[in-house]
């Protein structure tokens, strides 16, 4: 058995999804897999969530919202200003290939399997 660090906070995954049943989902999986989430329901929320903490270690956003930003816009500013911070882009409805974007960024097709998400975000970020 493995044992817990006790003084190690979880690391925390923001969620960026407009549609609130799949936002949901989404932080279930986040919460499932041991790390910690905070929602947001756009690009621009998201943005202002990100001026102001320096504790996010992921970025798990879908591609198509309204907003001044979509998803990918965003992923591309997280990128830029915020380089540390990991990256999941998912859409139901869009591919996106590595060209399109952030360089060490993932992506996935809805809907998504939590056992594959779980293992990514390890992956990325490292056991909860």
């Amino acid at each position: 058995m493995m044992a817990l660090r006790p003084s190690a906070t979880p690391q925390i995954v923001l969620v960026v999804e407009d549609e609130m049943l799949l936002r949901m989902q989404a932080v279930n999986m986040v919460e499932d897999a041991g790390y910690s989430s905070i929602e947001t329901v756009d690009a621009d929320e998201a943005f202002a969530v990100l001026k102001s903490r320096a504790d996010i270690a992921l970025l798990f956003t879908d591609v198509q919202m309204p907003g001044s930003m979509d998803g990918l816009q965003l992923a591309h500013e997280v990128s830029k200003h915020w380089p540390a911070i990991k990256i999941i882009l998912v859409s139901g409805q869009l591919k996106l290939s590595g060209n399109d974007m952030p360089t060490g960024s993932r992506f996935f097709a809805k809907p998504l399997e939590s056992g594959k998400m779980a293992a990514e975000m390890q992956n990325m970020m490292g056991p909860a």
